[in-house]
């Protein structure tokens, strides 16, 4: 089989339907974003998902033939990667769809002419006599027509039940029979006609014809049928990698021509070689395929976290860092690797070019933090499996896993694969028992606050004795009211003295408990002789309204004239004012995300107090500056246009009839709710707090920021009223002090600043010109320092604060100036404490029996540090400046021994 490049490969598929006249040309539809928003995938995983609405019948597609080369991603085999010929995280599927245009025959004479067609012709020149296509048994018509179309004699048609040959969408919905081309690899791959040994006969592309109505699914194959399809369509998948790996001679995936150059940069740094050992081929593989799933993951938009498409990166970035720390790289990988992987897959996805700062941040900051969690992770790991295996157990105890996870951020799946490695298993109920304990503990955290520590049962004695508060935040701001309970630290108590902090219980309150995302209100309580401070308000069982006070004045008692205790309650009226602002303002900005995002666009969350408001919502992307600043504006026009604030009652089915917003997470009464309008139906949502007469009462709203807060949710944050003036004004006053720091107006501080930034860049890289050409100059006088060493001219030198890049450059001009005669260079730096030792070797040395790698490996644990390389060239680091002299005086002695 000739040999082509995955990109050749690419490039051949989708030329073979754009251009097709047989059937007709098809479209190219670029490659979508690995993100797509389908509520039930966090990736693509398919090349036919993004156009899963056209086959449902949701939207009309622009073309009756399309053809794509989809990015994939699939993970729910990751223990596998490495460890079969199959088994990769990301992926490329090539495939063409019909839309009601050709079914069966044209698919079936479209994919065995690009497969046999000679390279010559433009085809895949794969052997007739290797291929064997699959159909759906009982699929007499593709049986007929792989006969007519291949010429293949009957017993190379193979018939398969439908848990091979069978596919849907697992929901009701198009499905239809498949038929796959089975390439035979040999009987080192398999017993003869064994069609489930795997990799024997390999199955590459897909034709799936869709037919049938599906009504039901309990799988992907096992559905109920009510009819045939009005439009029959054609949906297929060529797996990139598969036909890249057999067009070039390779065992498997990670061997081909964009995946195996990280395999080769892994190589090089670690010392280690590919084919050596089963364990080490492994983990290069599993380094080369996280490292390029990380990339696209990244590319995409997508940063390491704790919950969904996040923890996938994340885990995936994890395994690879750590799979290099056992090939015995210490250093960070990923500045290493993911270069490599980007020259290779950037000729086809330039995003990863022009993206490439931000990818690298995100890269870089993941592996920092990893590198300080495998610091302190993995020494308790080891030391806790030392005591395991010493104490005659083979069971790692949940609580350690748990320490490791809950202390160092260790995640349990690694703890699961090192617990392997070391032949332990982890007692997983055990962690998964103090998980939820945990979880537990946090919901007893968030009742404590609301209840100080408090039995709920103690709260609940009090309503039952008094009934509920008489509760009057939405109508006044001060009431006369009555002392009914006094409470510290959870007890019912008699005084609360002097600075002492307690909980108090009203029979009337004007304060506002803390809930729907409106913080508690602050004012005083006045007593005769005293003056408590309200610092919280809680509702700790429904009903009963808790305030938290401070004694600023006198002590209070809990009876005092004829056995009651009289106050008066006042809620600070600036405070009030603040949060109605605030939650007011909440409602606007969400009204005027939806519209300019869409009525997609939900709030999912959302806090405000005097002043500030942060409302989170459900989004894949960030906003564009253009979009803050639309919602911005949108938002201050409804403050403009002074719309009217109001509220009312109603049941829950009657609010949503009327367009109401019941927000995400919350729970109503579905007797009684309160709806809140502004606007009309502009905005009306469900809730509870309070709120502003007019919407020019807000004052304005600024928006400061806008960030994600997890997998595809995102923060808006924003100043109302007079902190927002203030806000304008801090950066007006920032404006200010720039235009006399630049001397220039206002408008011309962009282009000011824009300037001087790249004066600044063109001086730094003038420098850096000049520290090059400074170090090459010295050069000649470190090669003259050559001694012979065996007929091999050594330079062994330290050289003074060099880093290891500069080290590098001058390693290699050092080898050059030495000419051809067998030389080599070993130069050790030392810079911001850490040590660069570098070796370079000429074709002469190396065939005098010196390798930079060799010398590396004997010099680099001798400063604390690790490394390898190339025969020609190779460098290591280490922390032990110390010991330079050290590692100097043994290079003349194993140049001596090679």
């Amino acid at each position: 089989m000739e040999w082509l490049s995955t990109a050749e490969i690419r490039r051949r598929f989708t030329a073979h339907f754009a251009e097709n006249t047989s059937v007709g040309e098809h479209t190219v539809v670029p490659s979508a974003s690995l993100l797509l928003d389908d509520p039930n995938l966090l990736f693509v995983n398919a090349g036919m998902v993004p156009f899963k609405p056209y086959f449902l019948g949701q939207a009309t597609p622009p073309y009756d033939r399309a053809t794509s080369v989809q990015k994939c991603i699939r993970t729910p085999d990751i223990e596998e990667v490495g460890k079969t010929t199959r088994h990769g995280t990301f992926f490329e599927m090539c495939g063409n769809f019909s839309f009601g245009d050709y079914f069966k025959e044209g698919a079936i004479t479209l994919a065995w002419e690009l497969v046999t067609k000679s390279v010559a012709d433009g085809g895949f020149g794969f052997d007739e006599s290797a291929l064997y296509p699959s159909v759906l048994n009982g699929d007499e018509e593709a049986v007929a027509l792989w006969k007519k179309i291949s010429g293949l004699p009957d017993d190379r048609i193979v018939r398969l039940p439908p848990s091979e040959n069978y596919w849907s969408m697992g929901v009701p919905g198009p499905g239809g029979p498949c038929s796959e081309i089975l390439i035979d690899r040999g009987p080192e791959f398999g017993a003869d006609r064994d069609w489930d040994a795997g990799d024997r006969y390999l199955e590459f592309w897909n034709l799936v014809f869709m037919q049938d109505n599906v009504v039901a699914a309990r799988s992907k194959y096992d559905v109920d049928i009510d009819g045939a399809l009005p439009q029959k369509s054609i949906d297929t998948g060529l797996g990139l990698e598969r036909v890249a790996y057999l067009m070039q001679g390779k065992a498997n995936m990670y061997e081909t021509d964009v995946v195996f150059p990280v395999i080769e940069k892994a190589m090089e740094l670690t010392g280690k070689k590919y084919g050596a050992s089963y364990e080490d081929d492994v983990r290069f593989r599993v380094v080369a395929d996280h490292v390029r799933s990380s990339l696209m993951l990244i590319s995409d938009g997508v940063t390491p976290g704790n919950e969904g498409r996040g923890y996938v990166l994340r885990r995936l970035m994890r395994r690879a860092i750590r799979n290099m720390r056992l090939l015995g790289y210490e250093d960070p990988a990923m500045p290493e690797l993911l270069p490599i992987s980007r020259d290779k897959m950037g000729e086809t996805y330039t995003d990863l070019h022009t993206g490439w700062d931000r990818i690298k941040r995100v890269a870089d900051a993941e592996e920092e933090a990893f590198r300080k969690t495998l610091a302190a992770g993995t020494q308790i790991f080891d030391l806790a499996a030392t005591e395991v295996k010493s104490s005659g157990s083979t069971t790692f105890t949940g609580a350690k896993a748990f320490q490791l996870h809950d202390t160092y951020g260790f995640p349990i799946d690694l703890t699961l694969e090192m617990a392997a490695e070391a032949g332990l298993e982890v007692d997983e109920p055990g962690f998964r028992g103090l998980m939820t304990e945990q979880r537990e503990r946090a919901k007893a955290d968030a009742r404590a606050k609301k209840g100080q520590h408090a039995d709920v049962s103690v709260y609940r004695g009090i309503l039952d004795s008094n009934g509920p508060t008489d509760w009057q935040a939405y109508t006044t701001l001060d009431t006369e009211s009555k002392a009914i309970a006094l409470l510290k630290e959870g007890k019912p108590v008699e005084v609360l003295g002097p600075e002492e902090i307690g909980e108090i219980v009203l029979d009337r309150t004007p304060f506002y408990a803390e809930s729907g995302g409106q913080s508690a209100d602050a004012g005083i309580i006045e007593f005769d002789g005293g003056r408590l401070e309200v610092v919280d308000v809680q509702r700790p069982v429904k009903g009963l309204v808790v305030h938290q006070v401070r004694v600023v004045d006198g002590e209070f008692s809990a009876h005092r004239t004829g056995g009651e205790s009289l106050v008066h309650a006042q809620v600070d009226p600036e405070w009030r004012l603040g949060a109605r602002q605030a939650h007011s303002g909440t409602h606007v900005v969400h009204a005027a995300l939806r519209e300019v995002l869409g009525p997609t666009a939900l709030q999912s969350g959302s806090y405000n107090r005097p002043g500030y408001l942060r409302l989170d919502y459900g989004w894949t992307k960030g906003l564009t500056p253009s979009q803050m600043h639309e919602i911005e504006e949108v938002s201050n026009h409804a403050l403009r246009a002074d719309l009217p604030v109001s509220w009312d009652y109603m049941t829950l089915p009657e609010a949503k009839e009327w367009g109401a917003i019941a927000l995400f997470g919350e729970t109503y009464d579905d007797s009684k709710v309160r709806v809140v309008e502004i606007g009309g139906p502009w905005s009306r949502e469900l809730c509870g707090g309070t709120h502003v007469d007019h919407s020019a009462q807000i004052g304005t709203i600024v928006v400061t920021s806008e960030a994600s807060v997890g997998s595809g949710n995102r923060r808006i944050e924003a100043y109302t009223g007079v902190e927002g003036f203030n806000y304008l004004a801090r950066e007006r006053d920032v404006v200010s002090e720039l235009n006399l720091l630049l001397k220039t107006k206002s408008d011309d501080v962009v282009g000011r600043v824009s300037d001087l930034m790249e004066r600044l860049k063109a001086a730094e890289k003038e420098i850096a010109r000049a520290r090059t050409a400074q170090l090459l100059a010295s050069g000649g006088s470190i090669a003259a320092t050559a001694v012979d060493v065996n007929g091999v001219q050594l330079v062994a030198q330290r050289v003074p604060g060099v880093g290891g890049g500069d080290a590098r450059t001058l390693a290699q001009d050092v080898r050059a100036r030495l000419g051809d005669a067998p030389a080599a260079v070993v130069l050790i730096g030392d810079a911001d404490d850490k040590v660069a030792v570098v070796a370079a070797v000429n074709p002469a040395g190396i065939a005098k029996g010196v390798k930079a790698g060799d010398l590396i490996k004997e010099l680099a644990p001798v400063v604390g540090g690790r490394g390898g390389g190339k025969p020609d060239f190779a460098q290591g680091g280490g922390t032990d400046v110390s010991k330079i002299d050290t590692a100097l005086g043994m290079v003349a002695t194993l140049v001596a021994q090679a």
